[in-house]
Formats: structure tokens, sequence, C-alpha cells
């Protein structure tokens, strides 16, 4: 019924009926953003993961805090994990959940907030003081049209600060911007206070600064802004081990138990918004020991198996690449991957794409279910496998070529019924892949992470956590 209703409503009322319930939202549950500091977190990948570092390094710190992300919500010592399988809650599911922060009197608000979500309005009047971009590359590029939308989707959050009330009590208004990423400047060229960024490699960036209005916002862009330079937060000596991430950020060294280079990134995230906050880089230092195990986000499971089972997010190309070359600095011998791809219409040139890169890596592939909403499962479950059967044509182009390739042995010519398996039934799949696992082998179980549901047809959720099948599985050997 409601997609029946989005399309034969006109386009403009729906930008209008999100618009004003942004609006009485936020007045029904009396602006509760304006009580605490709030940082806003987007981007295309890194996210959820950045906001689950920030906030427990913020916690350590002696700071009180209030989440909403796709991994978690929490108020102050009261926390779950997301069962919504929204990343941004609706306009008033939001505010009162801000309101209840502010009644428990969370000095900090950290929102993940999605370019659908801006798109819906509901970023209007949470009053951001901070807004953080991980990155910016191409993905849901199918439900904006494309990468000029997606990217000026996500621009009007940073074009919001300047509008957003001015809180006595808060830092200047922020801009943090991976200053690594192609695309940084567009952002950077928004009003702000202040602006950072952060990387690998420091690089020059000037951005214009507007002025302050009487009435307590933040005025326009003044026509005769200066333009100033941006303070960078560089990672010094950054190294990457089987066992985690080290770099060293103005003076102070940083051993973290994360995995992979990304992470890195997402470290120097929430150390540059800790450190808008006021937070000096030594007492950074003291609480980023909280900073790890990032559930459903390269979490381990340990049920006393003699192999390793990796459970992660990881639901598009990119960070699927990014995780294979994190596995590469892990011990083990044979990969077996368990993955499939979301339904509902979600970027669809993402499913062959996937299957390639976990033909040409693994050495068992077992496509399955994952959330396919209204769907035919196994349909797209074919779609993925048509990658795999492509990435054993390349990988065997480049053997008979005698080119030089990063492809595992054994990877290529992957032929079902033999290291390719299509299984409908998640938990199936699941439990087939750990029963396959001998000493030393890596079970990699992708694209639900620690989420809680999975959407099947007809708007109905079944619960489900990928991390408790597989130790059930494990339990079964």
């Amino acid at each position: 019924m409601k997609s029946l209703i989005r399309k034969i409503t006109p386009a403009f009322l729906i930008i209008f009926y999100h618009f004003i319930l942004a609006k009485t939202a936020a007045f029904f549950y009396g602006y509760p953003s304006r009580n605490m500091i709030v940082v806003g977190i987007t981007g295309t990948g890194g996210k959820s993961s950045t906001v689950y570092l920030l906030a427990k390094l913020l916690e350590a710190a002696g700071l009180k805090v209030g989440v909403t992300s796709t991994i978690f919500f929490k108020i102050g010592g009261w926390e779950k994990l997301n069962d919504k399988k929204m990343t941004m809650l609706g306009r008033f599911a939001t505010q009162k959940f801000l309101r209840r922060m502010a009644r428990a009197n969370c000095q900090i608000a950290i929102i993940e907030t999605t370019s659908q979500g801006i798109e819906q309005f509901r970023h209007l009047n949470i009053d951001y003081d901070i807004i953080v971009l991980t990155n910016l590359y191409p993905e849901h590029i199918e439900a904006h049209a494309g990468f000029a939308n997606y990217q000026a989707a996500k621009g009007k959050l940073f074009a919001a600060l300047s509008k957003t009330y001015h809180k006595k009590f808060a830092p200047p208004k922020t801009i943090i911007v991976n200053g690594d990423d192609e695309h940084a400047q567009y952002f950077l060229n928004f009003w702000a206070e202040k602006k950072i960024v952060f990387g690998l490699n420091k690089k020059e960036y000037f951005g214009a600064v507007g002025t302050v209005g009487a009435a307590g916002a933040v005025g326009a862009v003044d026509a005769e802004a200066i333009a100033v330079g941006v303070e960078n937060i560089i990672a010094e000596n950054p190294r990457e081990e089987g066992t985690g991430i080290s770099f060293k950020v103005t003076g102070e060294e940083f051993s973290l138990s994360l995995l992979g280079k990304f992470n890195i990134y997402n470290s120097l995230a929430a150390i540059s918004a800790a450190l808008s906050i006021g937070l000096p880089i030594s007492k950074i230092k003291f609480a980023s020991s909280a900073m790890k195990n990032i559930p459903g986000r390269q979490e381990f499971i340990e049920a006393g198996q003699n192999f390793k089972v990796l459970v992660d997010y990881a639901f598009e190309p990119k960070a699927m690449a990014g995780l294979y070359e994190t596995i590469k600095k892990i011990p083990h011998q044979k990969i077996i991957h368990v993955l499939g791809s979301t339904g509902g219409g979600r970027d669809k040139a993402r499913r062959p794409e996937l299957g390639r890169l976990a033909g040409m890596n693994a050495d068992f592939v077992f496509i399955t279910d994952e959330d396919p909403y209204d769907e035919d499962p196994m349909e797209i479950i074919n779609q993925v496998a048509k990658g795999v059967e492509a990435s054993a044509i390349a990988g065997a182009g480049a053997a008979g070529a005698g080119a030089h390739t990063n492809v595992v042995a054994g990877a290529a010519g992957k032929k079902e019924g033999v290291n390719l398996f299509k299984i409908l039934d998640r938990r199936e799949a699941i439990d087939k892949a750990i029963a396959l696992a001998k000493e030393g082998d890596l079970v990699l179980i992708t694209g639900k992470g620690s989420e809680q549901a999975m959407c099947v047809a007809g708007e109905k959720k079944i619960p489900w956590d990928d991390r408790d099948v597989a130790r059930e599985a494990i339990a079964k050997r």
C-alpha cells in the first residue's frame, strides 16, 4: 500500500510531506538537539564504524554520549543493537531519541546521517555542531539517479550547518573532511567556523568562513567571506598488521586492535571529531583503548574452533575489496566466503561485481539470501553468481597469459557443486560453509554484520544475527 501511494503521489507533495513532518517532530519534542553538542557523521563507507569508535572514545574520556546509527542506539549507559533495519530513523523517532538523550543529560549526540535521510529532511532541525565526511564514492546511484545527485544530497547536510542553532556551550561550527578523498574540496567549500581535514597525506585546502548572526543562529555566507587555511590532522607512520593498526597523531602514538587501512581513516575521523569537541590529544590517547571490537565489522567469532570465522558488514564492492586487502595480512589457509546481495531495487549493478570479487579471492563461494525484500531471492543469487562465473573466465585468461595476479591459488575456475554453491537458505549456507572449514581456514560471512533482522517480502522482518548463526553452526560441528 505504501509503495502504491508513493507511485501515485506527485513528487512535490512527497517532498512537502517530509518537510512538514520534520518541522512538526522537532517542535513536538521541543528542539532537544539544542541541549547537546551534536556530531553528524556521513559518507559512503565507514560511517557506522566511525560513530561507534567516537562514541566509545568520548565515553572512555568521561563524557555522557547518545547515539543513533546502523550498529546501535545509545543513551548514556543504556545501549542496544539497531533492530530497525534503518540507519537514520524517521523524524519523530529521531527527535524522540534526542529528547531522551537530553533528559538523560547526555553531553554529546552522535547521529549517523544518510543521503536518503537528508533527501527526506530527517536532518532538518537537528542542530548539528560538527559534521564529519568519511569519504565519498559511487554508491546508492540508482536511488539518487546519478553520482552528482548523490554528492549534492550529502552537500545539503553541510549547507544546513549555516542555519543551525548557535549554542553558547558548543564548539565552533565545524566541518571535518577526509582530505585524501578526491571530493574533499567540494565539501570544504561550504560555510563553517572551523574546517579540518584528516588523512595520511598533508594537503593544502582552503575554505570560506561566513559570519555569525545576532539571533543565535549562524548566518549565511558573506559575499566577501575570506579564504582561510584548513587544519590538517595527519596520521604519521601508519602501519597495518594482522593484529591491528598503529599511527602517530600530533606526537601521540596510537595502537588499536582494529584491522585494515580503512580503520586508520575511521579512527582519524573519530580523533578529529574528539579534538574539535575540545578534548586534548593526551586525553584522547588515554581513552583510545576503548576503540575496538566494532560489532559486525571485521568481527572474529571465537567458539573454540581451529579455524577463523570473520563476520563483516561489507555489502558493496569497494568495501569488499578493502576487506580482502585486510584478509591478506591475516594468516589463513583457504578462504570460504558466504555472501549475497540486497534486494528492494538497491543498486543491482553491484551484484555481479560482488560475485566477481568473491570468485577471484575465495577458494569456496557460497551465494545465499541476504535481504531480498520483495525481489525474487533466487534471481538475486543468480546475478551474484554471474559475477563469480565472469571472475573464473578472467582468472583463467590472466593465468593463460602469464600475467601477474593477486588471485589466490585455486580461486579462479569455480564450478557449481564443487567450489561454488547457490543455497537459498542463509542458515543452511553458513552451516555448510563452516562444516567445510578445516584447520587454519578462514570462513568469511559478509553483507549483514551485526544486523538484527532480515527483510523479506511483504515488508516482513525476520529476527537474524549472522554472528549467532555462525556460533550455532560451529557448535553443530
